[in-house]
């Protein structure tokens, strides 16, 4: 895969996969998670359009920082991304913490999107339990550094049928996790903890969406997978899948993401005619 290296705007060093050619999509990954998360789909969707999928700062290769990464400043770091790469528009997914990012980056721009998907994520916020417990997690990777919470988290996000058939994705996903500095881990839980509700955000933006949920989610609850129906709006729901759909059912996710993409497309043909 073409990985490559630049300085955002802002002094952030970044690492990022940059493959295939037409409409771009930017694949924002999850907590503890990098580019290497959509190893299995890259290749499936690089066959059909330009994808760039960067390591979130402290992630992957992608230079660390202090303080608390505000759901705000990560969707910065992609706006800057896109800007040195010369990408006007793209459609943005966000994996997990991914999407929180992509949802703060529509609020703030939403003329550089073609199309917004959430991928296993929700416009909700935490609750009292969920941010007690993002403080815990801070806590402990500050004593303990990362690999303690990584061995727990990593078989929380897979469906329990594939924990026992995908033995080496979990470790993978793992080894991903390993890499993450501390600083992110400790940074990007304070953050998603701060997190506002954003669902006006999908209410008001007017361009297509794809809510994409795993069936045996462990993370996301059933009730919070689709916070928003209406013309523009695309729900998928992935069997056989938990937190991590493009590793667990690589096929399937491309399949959905592209299907989302060629289907926008298409309206924005049909929009330009008229």
């Amino acid at each position: 895969m073409a990985q490559s290296r630049l300085t955002l705007k802002n002094g952030l060093g970044v690492s990022y996969t940059d493959e295939g050619e037409g409409a771009p999509l930017l694949l924002l990954h999850g907590y503890c998670g990098s580019r290497g998360y959509w190893d299995e789909a890259l290749p499936l969707l690089s066959a059909h359009a330009r994808v760039v999928a960067p390591d979130a700062r402290g992630h992957g290769e992608s230079d660390a920082a202090e303080g608390t990464y505000a759901m705000e400043q990560l969707a910065e770091d992609a706006v800057q991304l896109l800007d040195a790469l010369g990408i006007d528009r793209a459609y943005v997914f966000g994996h997990s913490m991914g999407g929180y990012a992509a949802l703060a980056l529509a609020e703030r721009y939403p003329d550089r999107l073609r199309g917004l998907g959430l991928v296993h994520s929700t416009t909700f916020p935490d609750d009292d339990n969920g941010r007690a417990n993002r403080d815990k997690v801070a806590a402990r990777i500050a004593s303990e550094g990362m690999r303690g919470h990584i061995e727990d988290l990593i078989p929380k996000l897979f469906a329990p049928d594939n924990l026992k058939t995908m033995q080496d994705r979990v470790e993978r996903a793992k080894e991903i996790g390993f890499a993450a500095s501390p600083q992110a881990g400790i940074g990007a839980a304070l953050g998603m903890k701060e997190r506002p509700d954003r669902r006006g955000v999908l209410e008001r933006l007017a361009l297509p969406i794809l809510l994409l949920a795993g069936e045996s989610d462990q993370v996301i609850a059933a009730e919070k997978r689709f916070p928003v129906s209406g013309a523009d709006v695309t729900h998928r729901l992935l069997a056989g899948a938990g937190h991590m759909s493009m590793i667990e059912r690589p096929e399937a996710f491309a399949q959905a993401i592209l299907e989302f993409v060629r289907a926008a497309e298409d309206s924005a043909e049909e929009d330009t005619d008229v």
